[in-house]
């Protein structure tokens, strides 16, 4: 049986006020301005119909605690099950697909979902990060043996041990390659060093030589710039972001994943200088970088950050859309998570509503064009993955 949605329609460029899209098994068949009568067709009618949306940047880590130790630490039949949760409870909130930079979990996910045996959006996967010894999220009070072997990360410090760590990650599953450029903030306030630019080029070489983008975690100028110079394809918080950095993003086609949402949750410190230091940049990150980053018109995609705990909790991911329409228009900010999202993390006859693409769609109560909070769980009442129809939290029940 034929799918019919019938509403104003924002396609990923541009609005539809009223039209019809026609779904037949798991692709969009036709597009037509107008409504188009259709026989012995289930439809579905909707103040308004978009592609899916998109987090960018996200984790399956399936804690509590939102800290290192409990990101390594956690069990990883906690870790399964939780995030097994939380792929249908983005799902039901309009996520049709997401990538996942780094977890123990999201490469099975992917096939289980491709596989139709769990409910959830397709997963763009890097498997295990690749970061340097003593970098970032290793937990270094524990032993560096007992720290490597229940990591997320493959530890890697030369050249060669990188390109070995991208084809342990391409062995796991990986469609994503993940690097740390920079630490993220050290209990001394200062950012901690991540890969050189030999070893970030010998990633880059090796994850491109296999067909899969990198996505570069940059903080502060020197990460940004030598993510750059070593040809990553996305660049991932972007914190410290300049003019010559912003124009060289631009010249080179590079994504920027500013992942905002991430840094309105509170931080806690025991050190005041790490503390000030971090808010300072933060601060910036909020005017500075994203003054620069519009006025250079770079490639932003929408990207959280979140990782499925209690002060980042899975569901909630539509805000950076909302915190991004203090930058954008609303039209700007719908193509940042859903056709312009789709393109920088590689997914393919996605993100748009065209003859020929995936049925990937989402029907919506109110218009976000209006008022991006229309995104939320709540006013998702429909969800169409792959051609099936999935009720949104805005029929099936209320986010606790």
């Amino acid at each position: 049986m034929k799918l019919v949605l019938v509403g104003k329609i924002f396609d990923g460029e541009k609005i539809i006020d009223k039209g019809t899209i026609i779904v037949e098994d798991d692709k969009i068949t036709k597009v037509l301005e107008g409504i188009e009568k259709v026989d012995n067709a289930k439809i579905i009618e909707g103040d308004f119909i978009m592609p899916g949306l998109v987090d960018a940047h996200m984790h399956f880590f399936g804690v509590e605690e939102d800290n290192v130790m409990a990101w390594n630490l956690v069990n990883e039949i906690d870790v399964a099950i939780r995030s097994t949760r939380d792929m249908e409870v983005l799902l039901r909130s309009g996520f049709t697909a997401v990538r996942d930079l780094g977890s123990k979990v999201a490469v099975r996910l992917d096939k289980l979902q491709r596989r139709g045996e769990i409910i959830g959006p397709t997963v763009i996967s890097s498997g295990f990060s690749l970061a340097i010894t003593g970098g970032n999220d290793d937990p270094k009070e524990l032993p560096i043996d007992f720290a490597q072997r229940i990591s997320y990360s493959f530890y890697c410090d030369s050249p060669y041990e990188c390109r070995k760590a991208v084809r342990m990650a391409i062995r796991q599953g990986a469609t994503v390659i993940k690097v740390y450029a920079s630490g993220a903030f050290s209990q001394g306030g200062i950012i901690l060093p991540g890969f050189t630019l030999d070893e970030l080029k010998a990633i880059v070489d090796e994850s491109h030589r296999a067909g899969l983008k990198v996505a570069s975690h940059a903080y502060g100028r020197e990460a940004i710039m030598t993510s750059i110079l070593a040809g990553v394809d996305t660049i991932e918080h972007g914190l410290g972001l300049d003019e010559e950095t912003a124009q060289m993003i631009k010249e080179r086609g590079i994504c920027y994943i500013p992942t905002l949402a991430t840094y309105q949750i509170p931080f806690e410190s025991v050190n005041p200088e790490a503390k000030v230091y971090r808010e300072e940049m933060i601060k910036r990150h909020f005017t500075d970088d994203m003054r620069i980053a519009m006025e250079h018109k770079l490639k932003i995609a929408t990207g959280t950050d979140y990782v499925g705990s209690k002060k980042r909790p899975h569901g909630q991911n539509y805000i950076e859309a909302v915190i991004l329409s203090r930058y954008m228009s609303n039209l700007e900010v719908l193509k940042a998570s859903t056709s312009v999202a789709s393109e920088c993390i590689g997914l393919r006859s996605r993100g748009y509503v065209r003859e020929g693409y995936k049925a990937d769609l989402i029907v919506v109560k109110g218009n976000p064009l209006s008022n991006v909070e229309d995104l939320s769980p709540s006013h998702i009442l429909y969800v169409v993955k792959d051609g099936k129809v999935f009720k949104g939290y805005g029929l099936y029940k209320e986010l606790d």
